[in-house]
């Protein structure tokens, strides 16, 4: 599945036909024209967005820029729109005005409204809005019309003692009620022709300023600390994976790590075989297990990074760590320096691939507990533009734990970029050889006035089950490789020496 959120063009109005249609429950009358969609895209393409799946357009969000001063947000809705000409749109104006948000109903399991509304907001703070504001109907409203007011159905719908379709999705993207507007739709008979009026406030608005960014600048991550414990099936394993996945999301993190190796509770069922074999057994998991958490990234909508897991491939045994974009997309870097136990106990061969991966959110790098001991690879990977390098680990001992942390700092400062990394703790003792885990993971930073002073941008508690969130600045990192104290990407001696991608 490939998922894309993208701006609207005109060719796409076949599909967006189709889905409105579906969306609209095949009320062709509520159906945008063609000339309404080609007359909104003209006067501000940026505001009309979709999500095209597999090549196909299912979701959309069309909107408007109006001036607060000059037009009346509490008027209806097609006073507003004026009746489909759109000549309240202002692009000197302060507000983003959202007119329109579907999703096909074959694709609502996806979350593409919030991705939408995402999108949106990343709109507004780069263009300086001062917030968003939209009409949203109450269509559950009907059913407990006689017997509350509008004003206690919003309440209860926030306390979460009434569940409607439009405003609790609403409520849970961060908008606001500040009115209840009458005679909004007249024609909305589910919502008593009653509606609100959403607001979402851009806390980065400046008054004295227009912003030209046009990329994002704070990426947010989320490292899961993950406690080693058995579960009685995959299921169970799926659900425990699924609540941290969800957590993340909603601290609104760009990514998600997991620990190396933390499927291996999954071994216990095969914990009279030899290592080597009990290791091969947990490898047929994997493909189920990285399709399943590909289905997460998506209906998340967040980057995951799936720790790393066994893989059998033309009879070797490879430790391989995946990348589950957003998008629908899978990445996989197989974890090159092999510590002599993963050989003695499981045979396993190192990868022979590295190589930098490009996001929504920049280039990073994968690497695998050892691999970080190892300069030469994180080096080849700051020259190809990587910008934050993520470390799914595993050690038992803290003295294993040291020699990570210490190289993982070391690979921030001499690349210039962010380094995430994440292990596993507690104890498994019905798996061999996975008996006991040490960790504090941490996101470290290189060393200058714009990052903190001790290169530590946030730590979890050492062997505490925990998640920890981090925002990291990429803008930072631009400045230091042009403004920094020390230039030290800049300033090797390469008339000395140089390190080489051999292949």
């Amino acid at each position: 599945m490939d998922i894309q959120v993208r701006n609207l063009t005109t060719k796409d109005y076949k599909d967006l036909k189709r889905s409105m249609e579906k969306a609209y429950g095949g009320d062709t009358g509520d159906v945008w024209t063609r000339e309404n969609i080609v007359d909104l895209i003209e006067i501000f393409p940026e505001g009309q967005l979709c999500v095209e799946v597999d090549g196909r357009v299912v979701a959309c969000a069309l909107s408007l820029i109006i001036d607060s001063k000059k037009t009346n947000i509490y008027k209806k809705y097609y006073e507003i729109i004026d009746d489909g000409k759109f000549s309240t749109h202002d692009y000197e104006g302060d507000i983003l005005y959202g007119i329109e948000v579907f999703v096909h109903p074959d694709f609502r399991s996806l979350r593409l409204g919030r991705r939408l509304y995402d999108a949106r907001k990343e709109l507004c703070e780069q263009m300086n809005l001062r917030g968003i504001v939209a009409g949203g109907r109450i269509p559950n409203y009907h059913t407990y019309a006689d017997k509350i007011t509008p004003r206690t159905y919003i309440e209860k719908v926030k306390r979460k003692e009434i569940f409607d379709p439009t405003l609790t999705f609403q409520l849970s993207n961060d908008f606001h009620v500040s009115k209840i507007l009458k005679n909004y739709l007249p024609e909305d008979k589910e919502s008593n022709e009653f509606a609100t009026l959403l607001q979402w406030d851009n806390i980065y608005y400046d008054p004295d300023a227009k912003s030209s960014s046009t990329s994002k600048q704070t990426i947010r991550l989320g490292l899961v600390q993950w406690q080693m414990r058995l579960f009685k099936d995959i299921n169970d394993f799926y659900d425990q994976v699924e609540f941290f996945v969800d957590a993340v999301s909603d601290y609104g993190s760009d990514f998600v790590m997991f620990p190396e190796f933390f499927n291996t509770p999954l071994m216990s069922p095969y914990n009279d075989l030899p290592e080597h074999a009990a290791m091969e057994k947990l490898s047929e998991l994997t493909a189920e297990i990285v399709e399943k958490l590909q289905e997460f990234a998506v209906s998340y909508n967040v980057n995951i990074i799936a720790g790393s897991m066994p893989i059998r491939e033309y009879k070797k045994l490879y430790n391989a760590s995946y990348l589950c974009h957003r998008n629908g997309s899978v990445d996989v870097h197989k974890k090159i320096h092999i510590t002599p136990n993963e050989f003695k106990y499981y045979g396993m061969v190192g990868g022979s691939e590295i190589k930098v991966f490009d996001t929504d959110c920049g280039k990073v790098g994968l690497l695998v507990c050892y691999d970080v001991e190892f300069p030469e690879v994180s080096r080849i990977m700051a020259d190809q533009g990587m910008q934050i390098l993520f470390v799914p680990f595993m050690t038992d001992t803290q003295n294993g734990y040291m020699r990570v942390r210490a190289c993982a700092q070391a690979r921030a400062i001499e690349n210039e970029c962010y380094v995430a990394i994440a292990g596993c703790v507690g104890n498994l003792p019905r798996v061999n050889n996975m008996d006991i885990q040490y960790s504090q993971s941490a996101v470290f930073t290189p060393s200058d006035f714009a990052f903190p002073n001790n290169g530590i941008k946030a730590e979890a508690t050492p062997n505490t089950e925990m998640v920890l969130i981090a925002d990291v600045d990429l803008y930072a990192l631009r400045d230091l490789h042009e403004y920094g104290t020390v230039k030290i990407l800049k300033d090797r001696r390469k008339d000395l020496y140089e390190v080489n991608l051999l292949k």
